[in-house]
């Protein structure tokens, strides 16, 4: 395009930060040799864990000639679905679009949710498209056959209500008095195993009895806006004397991530936020992260210093202090460890396991892990803090790339999970494959 089109800037979509990285660093390099008859080619990455500042990069002119008669220079800017939509760039006129994007998927039977590279319906190939010529005449560069998108792509993208855990809103619609929400009539009605999973979940974190009623617990559980996991965890929080904590946690899970990894600055950054780093924990990293921030007066230059990302914090700080305000007025006690680092530490590790007890993974040798009772080979997600052989962890998400990864992950002691959820660790007995996992829960 670069070599043979008209002015005009471009729009790539690809599905990923990796893929964007390994683009930009193609383009930088191939593109240079143009330079002198064609013009600068200035590749800017696009996604959304990029930092505001370098996002905003989009929107600056495109590079102008360094010299009489040399060619204007071109923008090419490399996105995820993000510019699918949300943005409106001036100056694009050539789109290139491969046809892919990561979408949000659940398995019930494994009850994974993940990121999964996937093609795109016909709506988003035209909304791409569309991207193209708001200004002037454009062209949309689709790299797959008009036969490919006849009979392969889908008319439109399947609603997220049948992509998604549905813990969350059966906790709602049982708030609000539904009784049958089999028959329930949603606009897309998701699979039925969808919907009985989600209420196996709910019945195992205590929010609903045998018969499919709220408890008190889960009564407490639907006030707060998050997921099940994330309330029962909060709602619990007080018997584990670990409730500032959790508001804070909670918080922090409900953010995009505050870390920030430039591709120039890795080493800084790695220094940046080893600071941080709990060996047992990155739940509790991350609560050493915003009790810090708050201790430097929530100053933007401290985030800037230590690749933080002010915004994601900022938010969080909103996030707990609406949380708090709504655990004040549902009556509960706010309890915690004080004087004792060690007893905090330990006393948040227990308080998680109220919630990510469903998200329980054994550890093997040569840090190999296996969620339990699916026996799903996982590893830690190389950014995790956890750096030696953890025999048992609990994680927040498990996302697929080249391999499986699990993500925020903290250790944890089978005892503890007994304590919390004994009918859970009676089913996965039965469930879990024979194997060492299996010797060491029957022990229990």
């Amino acid at each position: 395009i670069h070599g043979q089109e008209g002015p005009g800037d471009i729009l790539l979509f690809l599905t990923g930060e990796e893929e964007i990285d390994q683009m930009k660093k193609a383009l930088d390099r191939d593109s240079s040799r143009m330079w002198s008859t064609r013009g600068e080619l200035r590749s800017i990455p696009l996604y959304s864990s990029l930092p505001p500042a370098q996002q905003q990069r989009i929107f600056e002119p495109a590079p102008t000639s360094e010299r009489p008669g040399q060619p204007e220079g071109r923008k090419c800017i490399i996105a995820t679905n993000i510019a699918e939509t949300s943005i409106t760039i001036d100056g694009i006129v050539y789109v290139v679009d491969p046809g892919f994007s990561k979408q949000k998927a659940y398995n019930p039977r494994t009850r994974i949710e993940s990121l999964l590279v996937s093609p795109i319906s016909k709506a988003s190939a035209k909304q791409r498209a569309g991207r193209a010529g708001r200004t002037q005449p454009g062209k949309c560069y689709r790299l797959y056959t008009q036969g490919s998108y006849e009979t392969e792509l889908v008319e439109q993208t399947f609603p997220e209500i049948l992509r998604s855990n549905l813990g969350s809103v059966v906790l709602t619609l049982l708030k609000l008095g539904v009784k049958n929400l089999v028959k329930f009539s949603f606009m897309e009605a998701p699979a039925v195993e969808t919907m009985m999973r989600a209420l196996e979940e709910l019945h195992y974190l205590g929010a609903i009895d045998g018969e499919g009623q709220l408890t008190p617990k889960g009564e407490l559980m639907a006030e707060f806006p998050l997921d099940p996991q994330l309330a029962s965890m909060l709602v619990d929080s007080g018997k584990h004397q670990c409730v500032p904590e959790m508001l804070i946690i909670c918080a922090m899970l409900s953010v995009p991530t505050p870390f920030m990894r430039p591709r120039d600055c890795l080493k800084e950054a790695d220094l940046a936020h080893a600071q941080f780093s709990d060996d047992l924990s990155d739940h509790y990293t991350l609560l050493k992260v915003y009790e810090e921030y708050v201790q430097n007066q929530y100053e933007r230059d401290w985030c800037y210093e230590n690749f933080l990302n002010q915004r994601s914090l900022a938010a969080a700080e909103k996030i707990r202090a609406q949380l708090q305000n709504l655990y004040t007025r549902l009556g509960l006690e706010v309890t915690c460890v004080t004087h004792n680092e060690l007893r905090r530490r330990t006393a948040v590790r227990k308080g998680l396991c109220a919630g990510f007890f469903l998200q329980l993974c054994y550890g093997g040798k040569c840090k190999a892990y296996n969620t339990l009772p699916d026996n799903t080979v996982v590893a830690l997600h190389p950014c995790c803090c956890i750096r030696h052989n953890a025999e048992f962890v609990i994680y927040h998400e498990l996302v697929m790339t080249t391999k499986n990864y699990i993500r925020t992950c903290t250790e944890v002691e089978l005892e503890w999970i007994k304590e919390i959820a004994p009918l859970y660790v009676r089913d996965l007995v039965q469930k879990t494959p024979n194997g060492e996992a299996k010797r060491k829960l029957m022990r229990l």
